[in-house]
């Protein structure tokens, strides 16, 4: 089989170039560091399977596997990220794509992985087939944040005190704190600036309501 893998970081891409290409089944391994460059091979050389991150510069990932998936949807592709969170999982799944490994699993899981999604099957990390499991039982649980923690966050960002944000959305400055809380929570994050960037990084900002 001929793979391709995808990351911005050389010196994991290395690493998986020298597992991977180690096997006796592998013909070839390409590797690019942006998305550009890997629709660029993809485009010269199909290969037969496609190994990303999802944290990419740029356009991310997530649209790299769309970009894959509607220009040649033969390719298998699975996701190769440090990301375990629901909503993230369900983003990836949603491009078509066939596996899901978790880096910090990678050199247990990959090659059962590759040969598993290569000869048609899918594959995911224990911990994602958990999460799958929870996401089925308690389909709520996957949303990042809700309409009001939306609304509070865009509040957030325009400096609003708690009090002026309970004045705008009509409520109590004790729930405006815990609404903050759970926002936060949902985050992994206790500054204004990682919410920020966590608001970017999964297009919170634009999509607020």
């Amino acid at each position: 089989m001929n793979v391709l893998l995808v990351d911005d970081h050389r010196i994991l891409l290395d690493g998986l170039k020298f597992l991977i290409q180690s096997q006796s089944d592998v013909n070839a391994v390409e590797t690019a560091t942006t998305v550009e460059e890997a629709l660029e091979k993809v485009g010269q050389i199909p290969p037969d399977l496609i190994i990303s991150d999802i944290s990419i510069p740029e356009i991310g990932g997530i649209a790299f596997a769309q970009k894959v998936k509607t220009i040649f949807p033969k390719i298998k592709l699975i996701f190769l990220s440090m990301h375990e969170e629901p909503y993230r999982v369900k983003e990836a799944l949603a491009t078509g794509a066939e596996g899901y490994v978790l880096k910090k699993a990678a050199h247990e899981e990959l090659l059962k992985a590759l040969r598993e999604v290569y000869s048609g099957g899918m594959y995911f990390s224990s911990a994602i087939q958990k999460i799958l499991i929870q996401r089925m039982r308690f389909p709520e649980d996957e949303r990042i944040l809700t309409d009001r923690e939306k609304q509070v966050l865009r509040l957030i960002f325009e400096e609003c005190s708690n009090k002026e944000v309970g004045e705008k959305l009509n409520i109590s400055e004790r729930t405006v704190e815990t609404h903050r809380k759970n926002i936060y929570q949902k985050t992994k994050t206790n500054t204004l600036v990682g919410l920020l960037k966590f608001a970017l990084e999964n297009n919170l900002v634009g999509g607020m309501v």
